[in-house]
């Protein structure tokens, strides 16, 4: 993997607007797809439970019944593919596979491996379901905006989506109640350049430093 120095980073930052406009005949190979994907897992989570899950939406027939699920926001059915973002309310259960690696790797010693394996299920699977999924839902909130740097890297452009009927989501697609929907990223090249935006001034949003 490529280190990007801070200044290209900082204009990837600067760079990156929400397209709504996509070009529909643009195809991005599934290849690069899964690249953005495994790059953008490299997201920090609660616990390194990583308790995000994806479903890549390319097919055209898919994407138009997503554009009714989204209250007919055309982007969806424009983009090259749609990535919906979905949390994990068991991500416990991903613990003996994460330290295993961990130890497997060297990065852990076995005693710490059981101990981290215990300790993390025992927490988190008593953990209220509401804690649970505001914990997932936060990391989905970081994995989101590295799938997003990361595609504006490589030339491409998305736009965050919260406004979909998450019901009907989880009806047409067929997920399992342990997963719920999060945010979708429409994904493509732009048709018609993102309009440009402003941020508050910093000292409105900076309160103080203590």
């Amino acid at each position: 993997m490529t280190t990007v120095p801070f200044k290209q980073l900082s204009e990837i930052i600067k760079e990156r607007h929400s397209v709504r406009k996509f070009d529909s005949a643009y195809k991005i190979p599934r290849e690069e797809i899964e690249g953005m994907l495994k790059e953008a897992t490299l997201a920090p989570s609660s616990s390194n439970l990583q308790p995000w899950r994806f479903i890549v939406i390319e097919d055209q027939a898919s994407k138009k019944e997503l554009r009714s699920i989204a209250y007919n926001q055309e982007q969806v059915e424009m983009a090259s593919v749609v990535i919906a973002v979905l949390g994990d309310m068991e991500m416990y259960e991903n613990a003996e596979k994460v330290f295993q690696s961990a130890f497997e790797l060297g990065f852990m010693t076995e005693e710490n491996t059981k101990k981290m394996i215990e300790n993390t299920v025992n927490l988190y699977s008593k953990a209220p379901n509401e804690l649970r999924k505001n914990i997932a839902t936060y990391d989905a909130g970081l994995v989101s905006m590295q799938i997003m740097l990361i595609a504006k890297d490589r030339g491409y452009d998305t736009v965050p989506m919260s406004g979909f009927n998450k019901e009907k989501f989880m009806e047409e697609f067929n997920v399992s109640e342990r997963f719920f929907p999060i945010v979708l990223i429409p994904l493509g090249k732009a048709a018609v350049p993102a309009h440009s935006t402003t941020r508050l001034p910093l000292e409105d949003v900076l309160l103080k430093y203590v």
